[in-house]
């Protein structure tokens, strides 16, 4: 061997080892009666990165926090219906080990740490829950933005009209009675005379709704990252080749925001837009550039590795129908290879970025998800028609299959090792696969009892993931056997819309209710029978 390999060797072997390091943090969690305590989220948020690292108690209660880079700490527990003091102040350097256990003491449950599908069930009936459910929680749900405040009658009407007005291009269908009737729901449930009692636990029917998970999820990390602003609604979290993630501000931010992992340290991006852009999606492109979707301003964008500046694409709305979603939106980008960039919403579309003109799919009026293959073939996903779609990548001719479950909503679409394609049936709880070369389709019945797969995303073992919308919960299904895996994820209010994968296998994601991006992966399995219900 060369003295110049081997000296190459010796110096990656060095990084390598460097990237490894970390301070560690293990302990024990115990319950009210001594006992240890299965299931509970433990957290240790760096203060300067803003970062938290987040891991479950196993079956012995025992917990273990690594790869924690050097800095103060605050470490917590956080179990619903429990509480415990946090550990403030935790100086950790490098390769540090320390210990924390935790004595849990009977809590309050409050109403922001329920599921969608508990609110579902434990709502009174009325027109405004259905349009709750209709429209509001197509963005964010009921946790952080409703349940977690109170406001008299004319402070939600007040909350309502300003999303009509922010919101306009996916809320133009809510007429005045609509938000009259939103609004006095939200007040009857959170505001000053609430008819709901204090606890969701008060409620007959509370003890039904709760789920619980095995021992088999008890050892997911995640990682979180708090975005730099307020309402960010970080929708997506998109890893570059440079080891950045990429992350579209979703709603009147109008930025897209560059996370360095290793510092933590977020630089923000303005596009042109005036207006509500609703930044949808942003993905990175082999040239270094970004490429973005704007869904209120029905724009595409390009963010410029040198200048640093974004460039918009208009496409035009249908006449009489400007700022209306029926009128033409960007939802989802993406881009084949030969470097077109393809965006679904109303109508699919492809945008040739040597012309600078757009070609418009006017058979697909309504598409959620678009994915190229690697031969050039443009996979799509159209939930009010429920069906799936290609696009030919040299004739342009599309075909489309409907699904087997009436109504099923397809979203989200994942192209497989096996070259099979994997839908997320959002209304139908089920994940489809579809076979391009027999065209037969199968349907894999997801568990629980509101399973709304949302986004999508295969690991490096071939699991493909999801993260149910309603239930607050990730699932991993083997695509071979049918079998599931569900994992409880730290939030109540997940709103997870896609999963990228990076280099190192890590899954991220954007919680956008949470204002934090994120990524998570397997530990170590942890033994025993049950994990606290949440």
């Amino acid at each position: 061997m060369s003295r110049h390999k081997l000296f190459s060797r010796i110096a990656f072997v060095i990084l390598l080892g460097s990237a490894c390091q970390g301070a560690t943090v293990t302990g024990i969690v115990k319950g009210p009666d001594g006992a240890p305590f299965q299931g509970a989220f433990v957290e240790a948020r760096n203060m300067k990165m803003r970062m938290t690292v987040i891991v479950l108690s196993d079956t012995q209660g025992r917990y273990r926090l690594e790869k924690l880079p050097p800095g103060e700490y605050r470490v917590q527990i956080d179990a619903t219906g429990y509480r415990s003091d946090p550990r403030t102040g935790v100086n950790l350097t490098a390769d540090q080990n320390t210990s924390f256990d935790f004595a849990l003491q009977p809590g309050v449950v409050h109403w922001n740490e329920t599921h969608f599908y508990q609110a579902e069930q434990l709502w009174p009936p009325a027109k405004g829950k259905d349009l709750i459910v209709q429209d509001c929680e197509s963005c964010h749900q009921f946790q952080s933005r409703m349940a977690s405040v109170t406001r008299d009658a004319d402070g939600w009407r007040d909350r309502v009209e300003y999303m009509r007005t922010a919101m306009h291009f996916n809320l133009a269908n809510v007429t005045d009675q609509d938000a009259e009737d939103i609004a006095s729901y939200l007040t009857m449930l959170f505001g000053p005379d609430s008819v709901l009692p204090k606890s969701p636990v008060d409620m007959p029917g509370y003890k039904a709704t709760l789920r619980s998970f095995g021992a088999d999820s008890l050892n997911i990390v995640y990682v979180e990252y708090d975005m730099p602003g307020p309402s960010r609604m970080p929708f997506s979290a998109a890893p570059d080749k440079n080891g950045y993630v990429w992350i579209p501000n979703f709603g009147v931010a109008n930025k897209i925001t560059r996370l360095d992992p290793k510092t933590g340290e977020m630089a923000d991006f303005p596009v042109p837009n005036i207006g509500t852009a609703g930044v949808h999606s942003a993905v990175p492109a082999a040239d270094g550039s970004v490429w973005l979707t704007e869904q209120g301003a029905n724009k595409l964008g390009r963010w410029d590795p040198v200048t640093h500046e974004i460039t918009e694409y208009q496409d035009p709305y249908l006449p009489g129908k400007e700022g209306v979603a029926a009128g033409g939106t960007k939802h989802t980008v993406r881009l084949d290879p030969s470097g077109n960039a393809w965006s679904s919403g109303y109508p699919l579309s492809k945008f040739d970025p040597k012309t600078k003109e757009f070609k418009h799919f006017d058979e697909v009026r309504n598409s959620y998800d678009v994915k190229p293959d690697k031969n050039g073939d443009v996979w799509f996903t159209s939930p009010g028609p429920n069906k799936i779609g290609k696009v030919d990548g040299k004739t342009m001719k599309v075909t489309q299959w409907s699904l087997p479950t009436p109504l099923a909503s397809p979203r989200r679409l994942e192209i497989g090792p096996d070259g099979m394609i994997y839908a997320g049936e959002m209304h139908g709880g089920n994940i489809a696969r579809f076979d391009p070369v027999t065209q037969a389709m199968k349907e894999f019945a997801l568990p629980g009892p509101d399973p709304t797969p949302y986004a999508l995303g295969f690991d490096t073992e071939g699991y493909l993931w999801y993260n149910s919308h309603h239930q607050d919960n990730l699932g991993r299904l083997d695509t071979k056997t049918g079998k599931v895996i569900e994992y409880p994820f730290p939030h109540y209010e997940t709103c997870g819309r896609e999963f990228f994968r990076d280099a190192e296998g890590r899954m991220w994601y954007g919680t956008n209710p949470n204002n934090k991006v994120g990524y998570f992966y397997l530990a170590a399995k942890s033994g025993g029978k049950q994990s606290a219900s949440k």
